[in-house]
């Protein structure tokens, strides 16, 4: 919080807010940023899976696509309740739960020979992942005041894009070179590798991640002391917060919040599953190169993530850095159909809609714990991230129908542009008062 809003605190005191806040982070955020890599990339891999099982298992694409997208019927099923149990029974031993579950039927994924059987594990998987993302958000609410959350929340979902930055490369790299090893394919290789750092960093959890600050060792009294003043201070600039579970369920901002997370997911989830497949239609054939063409896009939504954040919380300004991406992302998004066999194009132009949609998803995540408090907010980041990932099961599903049918995935992007533009009508009508702080 600027020095204006801190009451008492003097510039000579502003040193120790921002050497505990230093050391705040890096003893939360690079742990919490390698989870979500470990977790975005299990759930992701799928799509470069599909590069070989598809014909290996004689999957059609809308059976793909079906089954990409169980996951998030699970995932949708058991996101409330998993974080209502979070904030009962504390972040380390619920985040270390979700984490070893993944992981082990992330594995298990390599075991599968038959279309029933992808369905199940992946809607088991999404059961089991659920509550990951927003029990996180709402753990960092509990350590950081709201004006720092926009920069703090990017440097954690830099897990997001680095899960593609490193796993584009690494998935097309075990694809390809451990293909027929010990009679497993290379897409089984696969799930049994990126499956292992999921229940290795959850097994970590217990040692790693403290319930609450008072319970970090490493700070002192007079820093547990400090930290408890600064987040009084920014209770007390939103003494109108709800705090209650009805609070967080039946509140109109915490559906309109859903609905624009809806609009990003649409179009993250399309580069995510699907970006292997627009690179080989492009015309590339080997595994590793469209793993590391893959990886691009993923670069730029990592700069954009940081660099909106940063923007936000410099200029306390949430709604504008949500609604300007959305536009510059619509437009690379609709525009990248018409130029489908060209590799350096289809690349630039995702890279684009990275930046831009995904670089606002930090800001985005921000909003929830500037009108919610308590269990009102872990209801409401549960609840938003659960109507948000039905946009996994409609954006595979509509991608694999589409491609299946037409033989193009254009209506599909087009659709997914549309829902941009009319999301950045719901930010507009968040109160300015209420999310700019």
């Amino acid at each position: 919080m600027p020095s204006a809003n801190v009451g008492s605190v003097t510039p000579d005191a502003a040193d120790p807010i921002k050497a505990l806040y230093h050391k705040i982070t890096w003893k939360l955020i690079p742990f919490l940023c390698f989870c979500y890599l470990a977790a975005y990339l299990d759930r992701i891999n799928i799509g470069f899976a599909k590069l070989q099982m598809l014909d290996q298992l004689h999957f059609s694409e809308t059976a793909f696509g079906l089954g990409a997208g169980l996951f998030f019927v699970g995932y949708i099923l058991f996101e409330v309740p998993s974080n209502l149990v979070l904030e009962k029974v504390g972040a380390k031993l619920w985040i270390a739960r979700i984490m070893i579950t993944w992981g082990l039927l992330s594995t298990c994924t390599l075991f599968v020979s038959t279309s029933t059987q992808f369905y199940v594990l992946r809607f088991l998987l999404g059961a089991a992942e659920a509550g990951f993302l927003p029990g996180v958000l709402f753990y960092l609410t509990t350590w950081f005041p709201t004006y720092r959350r926009g920069r703090i929340i990017a440097l954690f979902m830099i897990g997001l894009p680095l899960s593609s930055v490193i796993g584009g490369p690494l998935s097309g790299w075990i694809m390809g070179h451990f293909d027929q090893t010990t009679g497993l394919r290379g897409w089984q290789w696969l799930f049994l590798i990126e499956g292992v750092p999921s229940v290795l960093l959850g097994v970590l959890t217990f040692w790693a991640l403290p319930n609450a600050p008072k319970e970090a060792k490493w700070l002192n009294s007079s820093e547990q002391t400090l930290l408890e003043g600064e987040l009084r201070l920014d209770d007390a600039e939103g003494k109108d917060s709800k705090h209650g579970f009805r609070d967080g369920f039946f509140n109109l901002k915490v559906w309109m919040l859903g609905g624009i997370d809806f609009s990003i997911l649409l179009s993250a989830y399309a580069m995510g599953f699907w970006m292997p497949t627009f690179i080989k239609n492009a015309g590339v054939t080997d595994t590793f190169h469209i793993g590391v063409l893959t990886a691009l896009p993923s670069v730029a939504a990592l700069i954009g993530m940081l660099m909106i954040g940063a923007s936000s919380d410099r200029r306390r300004e949430r709604r504008w850095h949500i609604i300007v991406p959305f536009w510059i992302g619509a437009l690379a998004m609709a525009a990248s159909p018409f130029f489908t066999h060209n590799v350096v194009a289809t690349v630039a132009l995702f890279a684009i809609a990275s930046a831009a949609i995904i670089g606002a998803v930090p800001v985005f995540f921000s909003l929830p714990a500037t009108f919610l408090k308590g269990r009102a907010a872990a209801t409401g980041f549960a609840l938003a991230c659960s109507l948000a990932n039905i946009a996994g099961l409609v954006s595979n599903s509509m991608m694999g129908i589409a491609i299946d049918v037409t033989g193009s995935s254009a209506g599909a992007l087009w659709f997914f542009a549309g829902c941009l533009l009319l999301s950045s009508l719901l930010v507009v009508a968040l109160p300015a008062k209420l999310v700019n702080r």
